[in-house]
């Protein structure tokens, strides 16, 4: 009997795949899952999951594949199964370029603070009176300090 992989399982493999070789095509990565899991115990759809995607990409993301995994479960069809897999992992690696986050490492982080700080610094000095300003000062020496 050979063990059960979960869908979890087949999508970590998928990514150490792509890491081992950036550059390779998806087709060639899918051939590849398909060879890896061809002779296996189809995964259960009660773990139907990416479960450590919650925090890295939106849920629309990670499980845009999923509904794809989970008619190749019911057809047991192994292409199906790989083909929903790589449209989740292409929206996880296509997530951070187009979303513009701090931690595409393409790109360089923005630090929005500082025109938040310029907006802050207005508003202070228009609204908040003089004795009141001097004190948030004071206080703002003592916690930098």
């Amino acid at each position: 009997m050979t063990e059960q992989p979960t869908v979890s399982d087949i999508f970590r493999r998928a990514l150490d795949i792509r890491k081992a070789n950036p550059g390779g095509s998806l087709k060639d990565l899918k051939t590849q899952i398909v060879n890896e899991f061809g002779g296996k115990i189809y995964p259960q759809t009660a773990y139907l999951t990416i479960p450590e995607y919650d925090n890295i990409a939106p849920e629309e993301d990670w499980t845009a594949g999923l509904p794809i995994v989970l008619r190749g479960i019911q057809n047991e069809d192994w292409d199906e199964i790989a083909q929903g897999v790589i449209i989740s992992l292409e929206q996880v690696e296509n997530f951070p370029k187009e979303s513009l986050r701090e931690d595409d490492p393409v790109k360089e982080w923005r630090n929005r603070s500082k025109t938040i700080a310029e907006a802050e610094e207005k508003v202070l000095e228009k609204w908040m009176p003089d004795e009141l300003m001097s004190m948030a000062r004071r206080n703002m020496g003592k916690e930098q300090s």
